[in-house]
């Protein structure tokens, strides 16, 4: 039996192709994804992946004009679930571009052992300079992580190569998502600059460590 999407993965679909929720302010409760609780923060409307009452969600008045990821709402969504960071979420379609070999052999490297607890059916392609991971993340969209190893300089266009690495693994056509980090300014330029845009804001709470 073919398991139904989760309602947000319609939402991030829509805001991929340039249709964002109404902003008006309000707050959508949905329920969590397998295990996985979360705030999804559009321009003035936010959506909570949580197991809490929507009456009790109501009752903290809970706003998403920034509220919703104000960090005693955090909390108290989280209940004694991990917090993970506050990134930003940006989106770009899949294309053929530049390939790199697959790595099995780094997969005690601390960014590849974030993506195979957070994501499944991970990949890892790498080269001497940096890795980057490809898998099925939150409600099964498409992300993207890189990351250049200890030694390699900043600033000379390896990192905007590993993306283009990881657009180029997924299906032409297929829309991917990176989570990057806001005071990670390096990062947040790369991704621009490979042609990710960004479309909101987004915290997940779970078991897993961050």
């Amino acid at each position: 039996m073919t398991e139904s999407p989760h309602p947000l993965a319609d939402v991030l679909r829509a805001a991929a192709e340039g249709v964002f929720p109404p902003a008006d302010g309000s707050v959508t409760v949905l329920p969590p994804w397998k295990g996985v609780h979360a705030v999804v923060s559009f321009s003035a409307h936010a959506f909570l992946l949580t197991d809490h009452d929507p009456a009790d969600v109501e009752a903290r008045k809970l706003d998403a004009y920034g509220g919703a990821l104000h960090p005693s709402h955090q909390l108290w969504l989280a209940g004694a679930l991990n917090i993970g960071s506050i990134d930003v979420v940006m989106v770009c379609r899949a294309r053929p571009g530049v390939s790199l070999p697959a790595r099995g052999d780094i997969d005690d490297h601390a960014r590849v052992d974030r993506a195979q607890r957070h994501r499944r059916d991970v990949r890892v392609l790498a080269d001497d300079e940096g890795l980057v991971t490809i898998g099925r993340g939150l409600v099964d969209r498409w992300e993207v992580s890189v990351e250049l190893f200890d030694g390699v300089d900043h600033g000379r266009g390896a990192g905007c190569r590993l993306i283009e690495a990881g657009l180029a693994a997924v299906p032409p056509g297929e829309w991917v998502w990176a989570q990057v980090a806001p005071g990670n300014g390096a990062s947040v330029r790369a991704f621009l600059a490979a042609g990710f845009r960004p479309v909101c804001g987004e915290v997940l709470f779970s078991d897993h460590p961050d």
